[in-house]
């Protein structure tokens, strides 16, 4: 099952962010949680859907388990 969220999910009135926060599956190379932030790695939770909410919540529950300490990227 992939579960990788989009930058671009629910961005709604605000700007589309520069900055994503990735986190990388431990387990699948391919795979990877990525949600949109700002330059310090704030997520905007009250702009994502509910899964994505959900998704973002697990990765960090999991950190070092299922994935990897997230990264700021800037945004394509």
């Amino acid at each position: 099952m992939d579960i990788t969220t989009s930058a671009s999910t629910a961005i709604g009135k605000r700007q589309p962010s520069k900055f994503e926060l990735r986190f990388q599956s431990l387990f699948h190379s391919g795979k990877a949680l990525i949600f949109p932030c700002d330059e310090h790695g704030s997520v905007f939770l009250d702009l994502l859907s509910e899964r994505a909410r959900e998704n973002y919540l697990f990765a960090r529950a999991v950190i070092g388990h299922e994935y990897a300490t997230p990264v700021v990227l800037a945004s394509e």
